[in-house]
């Protein structure tokens, strides 16, 4: 097999002709296929299945016939911003924008071997213009079909079975494998290396007593074998024993002593609650938001004044595009950049331990079917979404993203003391919601927008942690790199790192980022005579670059943009990011955990726009060494007079494990929010209605309140939407704050 590449890139219509000719049946295909999608075409729309089986026939027509493809990643390859933002103005004056080819981008692999090619596929003239062999230490994303292969060749091994042995378990035992990203460390001696791709495999064992029960929480029952396994040719490299002490001493396997289950599922649990009443969320007249179709599989979502389009892909999941508000432009492109979960277990193979989730493996393609009643409550639109296969065929991906809106408590309020009178404005909420589970964890990830002309990104974690051995003499010790959670049972010690991507056009083009802060006036006998004054200062960040907040300063980063004025107070308009804080990763700067991680060290990074610089990671994070992602784009100190800046919001939490976290973890709940700032002329929500019990029929347990008449049940989340000054129920006057006129 050729090392190679056959297909030179696509240049002219005559060489795009043999190749077609060359795909048989597929370019017959292909040809109707491009008939038939021309008129739901659109620059951001997520590839359709026509087009993923076109991308897919080109790129096997660039090799001679006996070469099967293994495709690791096939996706949109969105236009440059500068073709792409002239377009979207077009279209929202309602002209005719000037067409702009689809392209999809494709990562693959010839089947049986670690040669990885990176190739762009125009769907539009049926070129393949780009195919080009990765260099070293770029690896591709793990996928389902691989990860299921390598369970079952590292169960059906005799090297494995034999270790396995040792541990005498119980006479049914059922083994589990959790396959994981093998990481990186350098080490490379012998059987140790990590220039090839790799994964290791962690055992664990359903309940011995119930060994039929699939959905047993195996992670109750850690084993100290982990096998190392190449993905590609499903070769046992070695097997490694894990240290279950204190320290990285490992001790010959000995028979395995018996703990009690810890199991999550309903039915294992002796008795549940039954005093848990009924919990409804109606919307007699439907929803307020409106959704059309802006390509096959794109959407876009009209909600109040809001307007976005939503997208959908392999790596990030759910992807936002051209919000505006009030037709007031807002954010180009919005999206889950990179996620990041190193280990802080030193010893050995722990030490190798760190997820790229997104990287990794993609959160589209671990993107739940979320379940109505049970994801999302209320009223739900769904949008699902087309992904292509290993094979490159496409695959249906049903009910990834829930729509709906929800109650959040009060907005605003204000009662006028002298005449009792309260206004009171319920805060309803747009979610657009999508679910993953990566392996043992599940992240609850959404974008929310309110009334007020807020934007939230909301990142709730939850699932089972990643569990290992522990010597069961050692459960009442403490453990100094994590929790024991179980008897023999072991929560490493982790971090959890987020980074979103926002791609600004506040009010516009030219945006600039500042960071303002409050800082306290020396006393003054003139000015500060009691000194109690304080001031704000603000700085522009006029090069690429990481930055930190500063809870001592207040310190808020901000979008602005420096030629748009407000009209009441002439400051720049602008969006502040509302940031909480994180503890930066504690791995040192010369490990590998850090130099992978480039996006953990600083709460902000900014950078100059830049095509492809799209992943905080860098583009391939699977055994990566660092230097590709954006603290590397940072370092290059570029200058941000252009404006035209991407701003990078970092945001985690440090996982010390509790015995609560165990057999599942209640969520932990982490929020970014962006808020206007001297954006509008007044409060942006003055126009919602008031809140009123005639609409939202809410009931007085206690028998007190005025209530409508008997009988009548259910929610509504807000005004009825009309502005028109309402009608009080019966019983109800100005004086009583039941009335919240």
């Amino acid at each position: 097999m050729a090392n190679e590449n056959p297909c030179p890139s696509v240049e002219n219509a005559e060489l795009a002709a043999s190749l077609k000719g060359k795909t048989g049946a597929s370019s017959k295909l292909t040809t109707s296929q491009n008939e038939a999608s021309q008129s739901k075409s659109h620059p951001l729309g997520p590839l359709t299945a026509d087009e993923i089986l076109q991308s897919a026939a080109l790129i096997r027509s660039c090799w001679p016939d006996g070469n099967e493809c293994h495709f690791k990643v096939l996706t949109l390859l969105e236009p440059p911003k500068a073709q792409l933002l002239p377009y979207l103005t077009a279209e929202r004056a309602g002209q005719a924008p000037r067409d702009i080819d689809r392209r999809a981008f494709v990562v693959y692999s010839l089947r049986g071997t670690h040669n990885v090619h990176e190739a762009v596929v125009n769907l539009t003239t049926g070129q393949v213009e780009r195919n080009a062999k990765l260099g070293p230490f770029m690896h591709p994303n793990a996928d389902s079909e691989e990860l299921l292969a390598v369970e079952k060749a590292v169960l059906d091994h005799p090297d494995v079975r034999a270790e396995l042995d040792k541990l005498q378990l119980p006479p049914g035992t059922v083994v589990v494998s959790d396959p994981w990203i093998y990481g990186s460390d350098g080490v490379n001696e012998g059987k140790f290396f990590d220039d090839r791709r790799l994964m290791h495999c962690f055992l664990y064992m359903r309940d011995p007593n119930n060994p039929s029960e699939p959905d047993s929480c195996h992670y109750s029952f850690p084993l100290p074998v982990l096998p190392v396994v190449d993905p590609v040719t499903l070769e046992l490299i070695r097997i490694d024993i894990l240290p279950t002490g204190l320290d990285e001493k490992v001790q010959p396997l000995a028979p395995w002593k018996p703990v009690p289950p810890n199991e999550y599922i309903p039915e294992a649990q002796k008795e549940m609650r039954t005093d848990m009443k009924p919990l409804r969320v109606a919307q007699p007249e439907g929803a307020s938001f409106t959704v059309e179709d802006y390509s096959e599989l794109g959407r876009l979502i009209r909600w109040q004044k809001w307007e976005l389009k939503v997208g959908f892909n392999q790596r990030e999941g759910m992807v936002l595009y051209d919000v505006h508000y009030d037709d007031k432009p807002l954010f180009y492109r919005l999206s889950l950049s990179d996620m990041c979960i190193p280990y802080g277990d030193p010893r050995h193979p722990f030490h190798r331990k760190a997820a790229f989730d997104l990287g990794d493996a993609g959160a589209g393609v671990m993107a739940n079917n979320l379940q109505l009643g049970c994801d999302c409550l209320g009223s739900i639109y769904y949008i699902g979404g087309v992904l292509a296969d290993t094979h490159g065929r496409p695959v249906d991906m049903p009910n990834v993203i829930c729509v709906h809106e929800q109650d959040a408590g009060i907005l605003w309020k204000h009662t006028n003391y002298r005449t009792n009178r309260a206004v009171v404005v319920r805060n309803r909420e747009l979610v657009l919601q999508t679910i993953i589970t990566v392996s043992n964890y599940e992240y609850i990830l959404a974008w929310i927008f309110n009334t007020a002309g807020d934007i939230t990104y909301e990142a709730r974690a939850t699932g089972i942690l990643s569990t290992q051995p522990v010597d069961l003499d050692l459960t009442t010790t403490p453990h100094p790199f994590g929790t024991v959670v179980h008897p023999g049972v072991l929560g490493g010690y982790h971090q959890h790192f987020f980074s979103l991507r926002v791609d600004p056009m506040v009010a516009g083009p030219g945006n600039a980022i500042v960071y303002d802060e409050a800082v306290a006036l020396p006393r003054d006998p003139t000015l500060n005579p009691h000194g109690v004054g304080y001031t704000t200062r603000r700085t522009e960040i006029e090069t690429s670059g990481g930055y930190d907040l500063d809870p001592g300063t207040n310190r808020t980063f901000k979008i602005i943009n420096p030629s748009v004025r407000n009209s009441v107070n002439g400051a720049a308009v602008g969006y502040k990011l509302m940031v909480p804080p994180m503890q930066p990763i504690l791995a040192d700067a010369d490990s590998f955990h850090n130099k992978r991680a480039e996006f953990a060290d600083h709460s902000i990074y900014v950078t100059r726009y830049a095509e492809g610089e799209l992943y905080a990671g860098g583009r391939y994070t699977n055994q990566s060494r660092g230097g590709t992602g954006v603290r590397s784009w940072a370092n290059r100190k570029d200058s941000l007079a252009a404006g035209d800046p991407v701003v990078w919001v970092q945001f985690g939490l440090n996982h010390i494990p509790r015995v609560e976290d165990f057999p599942v973890m209640p969520v932990e709940t982490l929020r970014v929010m962006l808020r206007p700032v001297n954006f509008f002329d007044r409060n942006p929500a003055i126009d919602v209605p008031s809140s009123r019990q005639e609409v939202n029929c809410s009931v007085a347990l206690d028998g007190s309140g005025t209530g409508l008449e008997d009988g009548v049940r259910g929610v509504s989340l807000g005004g009825d939407g009309d502005g028109r000054e309402p009608t009080m129920a019966a019983g109800a006057s100005r004086d009583s704050p039941c009335a919240c006129p």
